[in-house]
């Protein structure tokens, strides 16, 4: 996250100095700017990654360039933190209402600014990455989740999970019901998590029927065996009664012939750091998608699980 480019606005030199030398000793790439116009201009100009905003500004104050921050589409995904002082509480509530995303009360401790500057953006990066769908963190914070456990050498398992035949069903009942499938088992897994983990386990969506649960190794069998239950408990309930009754979809291809496909299975591949070291997180994925696809080979048309036991 050093490296961001974050715009500072405030009127008072003495302040924007003593901001720009404490985020640049942590990395950050600083924009400053004097007052409300001028940090618009520079909002629209540079394209920052965050900004910092006085609220008692002469002219356009600070609550007023933050709506307007938020009004134009140029600027308004830009997280905004605002700095005010004490005896102004007033200001964070009007603030918030406006569309900051926190407040930094002066005088302020550049230890706690830089703490608040760091959670923001990693908060904006993760609903950026969040799948609108299942309201899941996505691919970024799948990575940082996974690096950060590896890089603090905890034993740490990572299970890659897909759905066998739901392109099939998606044709068949229309992309709505799909989503409705896709959703259930986010819900599914999150109860798996919760019945069969801990606090720390995670649980992100990559994108259509791909998910990825991040937990302790201790709890492969135990989480993977109760999502693969949980799922075929739940998945009857989503199709027509003939459909059910006759165990499989029936569409017609693009020659026009009649194929058959089963009902929605999931298939899960998990690996884990107590018998193999991993570099990176895209080591630990691609195993597991790799013990993945070993399942949908070997148990088509079922729900299944498969742990990687190889060392190295």
């Amino acid at each position: 996250m050093g490296g961001d480019r974050i715009l500072v606005v405030d009127n008072e030199t003495d302040i924007r100095r003593f901001v720009e030398v404490n985020l640049r000793l942590e990395g950050f790439e600083v924009v400053v700017a004097g007052d409300g116009p001028e940090g618009l201009q520079r909002a629209f100009e540079s394209d920052p990654a965050l900004v910092l905003l006085d609220v008692m500004m002469p002219g356009i104050d600070g609550i007023e360039v933050c709506r307007r921050l938020r009004a134009d589409p140029r600027t308004s995904h830009i997280p905004v933190i605002l700095l005010t002082a004490k005896s102004m509480t007033v200001d964070k509530v009007v603030g918030l209402a406006a569309g900051a995303d926190d407040y930094v009360l002066k005088p302020f401790d550049p230890m706690e600014l830089v703490a608040r500057v760091r959670t923001t953006l990693r908060r904006a990066a993760d609903l950026r990455g969040a799948s609108p769908l299942t309201g899941l963190p996505g691919n970024h914070r799948i990575e940082t989740e996974i690096s950060r456990r590896l890089e603090d050498d905890q034993p740490v398992a990572g299970a890659y999970v897909d759905l066998n035949d739901f392109k099939s069903y998606n044709d068949h009942y229309g992309f709505l019901e799909g989503d409705k499938v896709i959703q259930a088992t986010a819900q599914v897994l999150r109860e798996a998590l919760t019945t069969g983990g801990t606090a720390d386990s995670f649980l992100g969506h990559i994108g259509g029927d791909d998910f990825v649960m991040v937990f302790h190794p201790s709890l492969i069998d135990d989480v993977c065996i109760q999502g693969i239950r949980r799922f075929d408990e739940m998945i009857p309930a989503l199709y027509a009664t003939e459909d059910l009754e006759r165990g499989h979809l029936e569409l017609q291809d693009r020659r026009g012939q009649t194929q058959r496909y089963g009902l929605i299975s999931m298939a899960i591949g998990a690996t884990s750091n107590t018998q193999r070291t991993f570099i990176d997180h895209r080591q630990m994925v691609s195993v597991a998608t790799e013990m993945k696809s070993h399942v949908k080979r070997s148990s088509p048309g079922r729900s299944a699980y498969a742990v990687d036991g190889r060392s190295g």
